[in-house]
C-alpha cells in the first residue's frame, strides 16, 4: 500500500461523485487515514464513514481562517500528524467577462485561491515539525488554455492563481522537506457538470480528446495518490496534466 501510515486531509471531499471523495477513497485503500473537510451541509462525517473505520469528517469553510485552523487542529488531535493535504475545494460559474459581478468574483476566487492559501498555511507548521509533507493543489486545464468548457474567466484566473501559488510554495518549502505540486484536470465527469452538458455535447468533446473520453474522478484520484506517495519523492513544483490529451503543450 502506497500510503500506509500516512494521514491525508482532503478539502471539499464529501461529494460522492466528486474528485475529493474519489481521492479519499483511493487514499484510504492505499492505507492512509483520511480526514475530509467540507461544509456542514455536505456531511463530511458521513462521507468519512463510507471509507471504513478510522477516518474523520470535519466541518469547516475553507474561506474562513479560524474554521480552517480549527479543522487542522482537530485532525492533528486525532491522528497526531498530517502528511498530505489535497487542496480540492473549488467552485465554478459559467459567466462571460462583462457579466462577472463582484459577488461572483469573490465567491470563485475565495474558495479556490484563498482556500488553497489558508489550508496550506494551516498545515505547513505541522509538516515543518515532521520534516516532511506533500501538498497537492487542484488547478484546471482552464488555467492553461485560457478558459474551459463551463467556467468563466474568473474561474480560469482563480485556477491560474493556484498554479502560481503552488510553484512559489514549492520553491519556499523544499528545504523543509515539504513538496508542493499541482494537478490540472481536464473535463471530468463529476456533479459539477451534471445537467450542464447534453450527452451529444459530451460525445463531441470526447472526439477532440486523444484518449477519446471524458475523465473519471478516479483518474484524478490516482494522480493524487502518486503525488502523495513516496513514488514522487523527487517531484515538487510539478504541474501534472490529467486531461486525456485535451491540452498537449
Amino acid at each position: 500500500m502506497l500510503l500506509l501510515n500516512k494521514v491525508a486531509l482532503i478539502t471539499g471531499g464529501a461529494g460522492a461523485n466528486g474528485l475529493g471523495f474519489a481521492t479519499a477513497l483511493q487514499m484510504a485503500r492505499h492505507g492512509a487515514r483520511v480526514a475530509i473537510l467540507d461544509l456542514e451541509g455536505a456531511m463530511p462525517s458521513e462521507a468519512a464513514a463510507k471509507l471504513g473505520e478510522g477516518h474523520l469528517g470535519v466541518v469547516g469553510n475553507v474561506t474562513d481562517k479560524a474554521a480552517v485552523d480549527s479543522a487542522v487542529a482537530q485532525v492533528v488531535a486525532r491522528f497526531g500528524r498530517i502528511d498530505i493535504l489535497v487542496n480540492n475545494a473549488g467552485i465554478t460559474q459559467p459567466r462571460k467577462t462583462v457579466d462577472i459581478s463582484a459577488a461572483d468574483y469573490d465567491a470563485v476566487l475565495d474558495v479556490s485561491l484563498r482556500g488553497t492559501l489558508l489550508c496550506s498555511q494551516a498545515v505547513i507548521p505541522v509538516m515543518e515539525r515532521q520534516g516532511s509533507g506533500s501538498i497537492i493543489c487542484i488547478s484546471s486545464v482552464s488555467a492553461q488554455r485560457g478558459g474551459g468548457i463551463l467556467g468563466g474567466p474568473h474561474y480560469s484566473a482563480a485556477k491560474a492563481g493556484v498554479l502560481g501559488l503552488a510553484r512559489a510554495m514549492a520553491r519556499e518549502l523544499g528545504s523543509a522537506g515539504i513538496r508542493v505540486n499541482c494537478i490540472t484536470p481536464g473535463l471530468i465527469g463529476t456533479d459539477i457538470i451534471k445537467g450542464k452538458l447534453t450527452e451529444d455535447r459530451k460525445a463531441e468533446i470526447a472526439e477532440t480528446i486523444p484518449l477519446g473520453r471524458l475523465g473519471h474522478p478516479n483518474d484524478v484520484a490516482g494522480a493524487c495518490v502518486f503525488l502523495g506517495s513516496d513514488l514522487s519523492a523527487y517531484c515538487t513544483g510539478v504541474t501534472l496534466d490529467v486531461n486525456g490529451g485535451m491540452l498537449i503543450h
